[in-house]
């Protein structure tokens, strides 16, 4: 049985402002990327394990779609996968 993935309010404000900062300069290019986020974020959904844990925080994975990863945490007895939020390679690692 597959996990269900929910989206924080957080990641779901960072995907927009991702997906509007994109679009000024290439709406297309803006849906096509802001989908392939979304899409690898649902991939979870029947591979929770396929990010690397996070050093900073146990409870904390992280997935890379460059150049952002996604950062989750997997609740194993509730089967679900909360997508935290997404973060930008060049920017400071976030401290959840």
């Amino acid at each position: 049985m597959d996990y269900k993935v929910i989206f924080a309010p957080q990641a779901i404000s960072r995907l927009e402002q991702i997906v509007s900062v994109i679009a000024a300069d290439n709406p297309d290019t803006a849906r096509r990327y802001g989908t392939r986020l979304i899409d690898l974020a649902e991939l979870l959904a029947h591979f929770p394990e396929l990010g690397q844990p996070y050093r900073k925080r146990a409870d904390v994975r992280r997935l890379a779609c460059k150049p952002y990863f996604i950062y989750y945490r997997v609740n194993h007895e509730k089967r679900i996968v909360e997508i935290m939020d997404y973060w930008h390679l060049a920017q400071r690692e976030p401290s959840f």
